[in-house]
C-alpha cells in the first residue's frame, strides 16, 4: 500500500511536556522507511531540570544536551523533515503535547501538523493484552529495539502504522483512519491566558 507519513517520538528531561531533550523522526513512503533523523534538544531554561527517573528511562543527561540546539533552533529542521506529511506517534497526545508546550514555553509558533495516534491504530488492529509500544511493534512484526531511544521508538511506530495499513487494505492514512473509525487530528496551539 502506498502509505506515506512521518513517525515522530520525543523524550523529555522531566514530567513537563515542554522539556523535550531528544526527537526521532522516520519518513515513510509506500509503507517503507526511507529517511531517518534524530537529534538532542536543549530544553528551555525554566524546564531544563533532568530528573533521575527520566534519565534512567532514556539515558540522556544534562551534559549531553549542553551544545544541542534549543527548541526554537531545531524547530525548522523538525518542520522541514515532516513537510506536509501526517505525523504519527505512539500515544500522540504526549508527543503533540510536547510540541505545543515547548512552543508555548519558547513563544514559538506551533506548527500546523495533522497527526494520528498509533496506540489507537494498534487497538483497532491487534488483539493483544497491551498496546504499549514494544507489544504493538511485536504484533506488527517489528523486531526487538531500544525502547525509549527516540529514533528506535519512531521506527517501531512507523512499523505499526505501515502494517496496519496493509492489514486493513488502506491506500493512505486518511483511508486507514476512516476504515478503523479514527480521525486525523489537527495540532493546535495552547490557548493564551488573558
Amino acid at each position: 500500500m502506498p502509505v506515506d507519513f512521518t513517525a515522530i517520538d520525543f523524550e523529555t528531561a522531566n514530567s513537563n511536556a515542554a522539556s523535550a531533550c531528544a526527537v526521532g523522526l522516520v519518513r515513510v513512503r509506500d509503507g517503507r522507511a526511507v529517511a531517518r533523523a534524530s537529534w538532542l534538544i536543549r530544553p528551555p531554561a525554566e524546564h531544563a531540570e533532568f530528573l533521575p527517573f527520566n534519565i534512567k528511562i532514556h539515558g540522556i543527561t544534562p551534559e549531553m544536551v549542553e551544545e544541542a540546539e534549543d527548541w526554537g533552533g531545531q524547530l525548522d529542521a523538525l518542520r522541514d523533515f515532516i513537510g506536509d506529511d501526517i505525523a504519527v506517534a505512539h500515544n500522540a497526545g504526549f508527543d503533540m503535547g510536547v510540541i505545543r508546550a515547548a512552543c508555548a514555553a519558547t513563544i514559538t509558533p506551533t506548527p500546523k501538523l495533522r497527526y494520528l495516534c498509533s496506540v489507537q491504530v494498534s487497538r483497532k488492529t491487534y488483539d493483544i493484552p497491551s498496546h504499549r509500544l514494544p507489544l504493538a511493534a511485536e504484533a506488527a512484526g517489528f523486531g526487538a529495539f531500544a525502547h525509549h531511544e527516540a529514533l528506535a521508538d519512531a521506527e517501531a511506530c512507523a512499523a505499526i502504522v505501515s502494517d496496519a495499513a496493509r492489514r486493513h487494505g488502506a491506500e493512505d492514512l486518511p483511508a486507514l483512519a476512516k476504515t478503523i473509525g479514527l480521525r486525523i487530528q489537527q495540532l493546535k496551539a495552547i490557548p493564551l491566558e488573558l
